[in-house]
């Protein structure tokens, strides 16, 4: 039996929607929302009913009745720290949704539960959230951090990389939880997850944390240094967190965060753009090498998954440094769809069982 599941994926200024019947995609679309729009609402809470309005249009357009649809799934958004899996959408959840300081902010991904459960509930189906970004399976020695009033944190692709980490699976023949993998997403940032019998057990925080830099992101810096800065006057705390996180990386050396851009600008002899981007490449194959250690060289797969794995100096790149360890496997992209219609077929298939929000 096949399953029709509605999958939400709300960004700062869209909304992605996609249609699926089981794995086989009925449609999927991106719906662009403009910032004059955006900015009448006091906050991103606010702009639910107006972003499931445009989901219930575009449903209309596709000629997809309610009635047809089986489950709906929304991105997870900054829940607390949770296991990885299917999550039943309750008031609890939503409660925590609301709240800007559980983690300091609310993101535009928070909606996805929101719209998720308000188009299930009219119908009486079954409403989930999928692998957030708050996943934390840490053993506790991947907490310490050397500071006792700083604790590792898990913020990682969560969604993007236990989906792919199911399908290498099924690649090498064994079950997920069978296995010990090591997975990179590459994409504005960039995770590289140590995965153990099925658990992201380690991270190295793609947002504000530690490991490589990226397109976008300052990644780990010297912590000397960094202090000089944090207090030289020369920068508000906001001023920093958005150098760090969206105009760091990449961007900050060469202007650009596209990595296609870089390769034609090494392409065209530039020494710069070279050393730069082989050094986020150098940064990521030694936090390979890490996430190794952490599984004693028992390393059964390595993947690599995100948009800069459609370049093939990335990935050639990175396997000239790590092949060594285990096998590589290559999935282009983000499978951020994918994986939450997937996360929804599983649980109604009885393949896994949902889990309860508290």
């Amino acid at each position: 039996m096949k399953y029709r599941v509605l999958a939400i994926n709300p960004g700062s200024t869209s909304t992605k929607i996609a249609l699926f019947d089981d794995a086989i995609p009925v449609f999927t679309e991106t719906l662009r929302h403009e910032a004059k729009k955006i900015a009448e609402f006091d906050n991103i809470i606010e702009q639910y009913e107006f972003r499931k309005e445009l989901v219930l249009n575009a449903l209309a357009k596709h000629k997809v009745e309610l009635s047809s649809i089986e489950a709906v799934v929304g991105r997870g958004g900054l829940v607390k720290a949770i296991s990885s899996g299917t999550f039943r959408i309750n008031e609890n959840m939503l409660k925590d949704l609301k709240d800007p300081s559980l983690w300091g902010r609310i993101h535009a991904s928070n909606l996805g539960a929101f719209i998720a459960k308000s188009i299930a509930d009219e119908t009486g189906v079954p409403a989930f959230i999928v692998d957030p970004v708050t996943v934390d399976e840490f053993e506790d020695i991947a907490r310490i951090s050397g500071c006792p009033e700083i604790e590792r944190k898990s913020l990682l692709h969560a969604l993007n990389l236990r989906y792919c980490g199911i399908n290498v699976a099924e690649q090498i023949g064994k079950k997920f939880t069978e296995i010990n993998l090591i997975g990179v997403h590459m994409g504005g940032g960039i995770s590289v997850a140590v995965i153990k019998k099925g658990k992201m057990i380690d991270v190295n925080n793609a947002v504000l944390g530690m490991g490589p830099f990226s397109p976008q992101r300052a990644g780990a810096l010297p912590i000397g240094d960094l202090l000089e800065l944090a207090f030289s006057g020369k920068y508000t705390h906001q001023e920093l967190v958005t150098m760090l996180t969206k105009t760091g990386g990449l961007f900050a050396y060469l202007g650009t965060d596209h990595g296609g851009e870089v390769i034609k600008m090494i392409d065209r002899g530039d020494k710069k753009a070279k050393l730069v981007f082989e050094a986020m490449l150098y940064q990521i194959a030694k936090e390979i090498g890490a996430c190794a250690t952490v599984l004693k060289g028992r390393v059964d797969g390595i993947f690599l998954t995100g948009g800069l794995v459609y370049n093939d100096y990335v990935v050639n790149a990175l396997k000239e440094r790590t092949s060594f360890i285990a096998a590589i496997y290559v999935i282009p992209g983000e499978k951020e769809m994918e994986a939450l219609s997937q996360g929804a077929v599983r649980i109604l298939k009885g393949i896994e069982e949902a889990k309860g929000y508290k």
